[in-house]
C-alpha cells in the first residue's frame, strides 16, 4: 500500500521537478518531499478506513441496543472512544519524512523502519474490520459480545501502541539529529 502511494506520487511529479532530478543534490529534496506528500495520502486514507469502521461500530452499537438494552453501551462507547482517538492521531500527526531544510534527515535504514510502520498500520485497519465482523456475529447471533468487545478493545489498543512508538522513534531523530 505505502510503495503504491509513494510510486504515484513520484510518477506525477511536474516538468520541474523532473528537471530539477537530474540536477545533483537535488533528487534526495525531491524524494522527501514525495515522500511527505505520500506520509500525508498515506495517513488520510488510513484515517478514511477507520471512520469507516467507527460507523460500523456506532451501527453494530445500534443493533446490541436494540437486542440487549444498555447492558453493553459502556463498553461499546469506551471502544469507540478509543477507536475515534487513534484516527484522530493518525490524521492529525505531523509528516515523518525530512525535508529539504530540516535540521533532521532521515537515512534509508530509518525510512524504511517508516515504511514498515505504515504497512503495519494498514495491517491494523484490516484486523479491526475483522474484529468487527467478529463483534457483529456476536451480536446477531448471541455469543459472548463481551469478549468480542474485549479482544476489539485490545486491538485498537495495540495499534495506538503502535503509533506510538512511531511517535516516539520521530521524536528520537529529531533529539538526535
Amino acid at each position: 500500500m505505502a510503495s503504491d502511494l509513494y510510486s504515484q506520487i513520484m510518477n506525477d511529479r511536474g516538468s520541474l521537478e523532473r528537471m530539477m532530478a537530474r540536477i545533483p543534490g537535488f533528487e534526495g529534496y525531491l524524494d522527501r518531499a514525495a515522500r511527505r506528500k505520500a506520509d500525508r495520502m498515506l495517513r488520510d486514507h488510513l484515517a478514511g478506513e477507520l471512520d469507516q469502521r467507527i460507523n460500523r461500530l456506532a451501527r453494530i452499537e445500534r443493533a446490541l441496543l436494540d437486542k440487549t438494552g444498555l447492558a453493553h453501551m459502556a463498553a461499546t462507547n469506551a471502544v469507540k472512544t478509543r477507536l475515534q482517538t487513534y484516527r484522530d492521531r493518525i490524521k492529525t500527526a505531523a509528516p515523518g519524512y525530512s525535508g529539504f531544510f530540516d535540521a533532521v534527515r532521515i537515512d534509508s535504514e530509518e525510512l524504511e523502519w517508516l515504511y514498515g510502520f505504515d504497512e503495519l498500520q494498514v495491517v491494523y485497519a484490516d484486523r479491526l474490520a475483522g474484529a468487527l465482523d467478529t463483534l457483529e456475529q456476536a451480536v446477531n447471533e448471541g455469543g459472548d459480545v463481551e469478549a468480542a468487545l474485549r479482544d476489539l478493545d485490545n486491538l485498537v489498543r495495540e495499534a495506538d501502541d503502535a503509533f506510538s512508538q512511531r511517535e516516539q522513534k520521530l521524536l528520537n531523530l529529531n533529539i538526535s539529529g
